[in-house]
């Protein structure tokens, strides 16, 4: 009866790792993968502004926002951060754009990138960005209305 029971309790320890975790993860207000908690890869978010490119940042230079690590290249980035973090750390926490704007989430690469009107946004590759890139003030306007109904779920 125990060989039962251990069985039983493998069995459905089994069934529970095929279950989708989506459906009972609350969506967190940054993306950081599912292996650690780093913001945007690692790379440095005020770095796409200054450098307008992608730099990866530094375990040196880090601090904590809305629940992830943000990571910076500087000191200097670091403080800038830290006196603004909403004018660097991108939109939709770091998830894809284009995905936000159909309503579910998908991760962001972060180099797949833009800056529009002195926000940054990622998209979950180049294909996807270009999709975006057709009609960026819609997909941004739909986005807006989605993010709040999705950080609810």
């Amino acid at each position: 009866m125990a060989k039962y029971h251990a069985f039983a309790a493998a069995l459905f320890g089994c069934a529970l790792l095929m279950v989708p975790t989506q459906s009972f993860a609350k969506t967190e207000p940054v993306y950081t993968g599912t292996f650690n908690n780093i913001a945007v890869s690692g790379y440095d978010p005020v770095a796409y502004f200054l450098s307008g490119r992608p730099v990866k940042g530094s375990s040196s230079y880090k601090t904590m926002y809305k629940g992830a690590e943000f990571r910076f290249a500087s000191a200097a980035n670091l403080a800038k951060f830290k006196a603004n973090p909403a004018a660097y750390a991108p939109q939709y926490g770091g998830y894809c754009a284009w995905a936000i704007s159909q309503g579910y989430t998908a991760s962001g690469d972060p180099t797949v990138w833009k800056i529009v009107n002195g926000k940054l946004y990622l998209n979950y590759n180049r294909e996807v960005g270009e999709r975006w890139g057709k009609d960026i003030p819609g997909h941004i306007r739909s986005a807006n209305i989605n993010w709040p109904k999705i950080l609810a779920k």
